[in-house]
């Protein structure tokens, strides 16, 4: 098996799954994760960007009371156990917010507004969330 093809003979492709909301108050940033597990259970090339608001879905020490929705940012660390290690951090919407690499539950790349779009254009699915 190389890296870009499959057992049986499918290409491997690359998604990048864009996280553009507060984590709480929607639905979107649970569905993005959920969908996420499912994409690398299937083996895909699946990276994380987290822009805009989207930013605080990653963040330490999140308290879900009185949102009536259960804290979920703990997963994100399981996503190393299923090979989605790319997660990506758009360094306006960090700076934006006041918000550090250190205020991360998880190892993030930052990139510049110019770099994420480079590498959502390298990508062969982008959905946005």
């Amino acid at each position: 098996m190389t890296d870009d093809i499959m057992e049986g003979g499918g290409k491997i492709k690359k998604f990048l799954y864009v996280n553009r909301r507060a984590p709480y108050g929607t639905i979107y940033a649970l569905e993005s994760l959920e969908v996420v597990l499912i994409a690398a259970a299937f083996e895909q090339d699946v990276s994380l960007a987290f822009i805009d608001d989207g930013v605080y879905e990653i963040v330490k020490g999140q308290d879900t009371k009185g949102t009536e929705m259960k804290n979920f940012s703990p997963t994100y660390r399981a996503l190393e156990g299923y090979d989605v290690e790319k997660l990506y951090v758009e360094k306006e919407s960090m700076e934006a917010r006041g918000l550090t690499e250190k205020d991360f539950l998880v190892p993030v790349q930052v990139l510049t507004a110019g770099e994420m779009a480079d590498l959502m254009e390298s990508q062969d699915v982008v959905l946005s969330f």
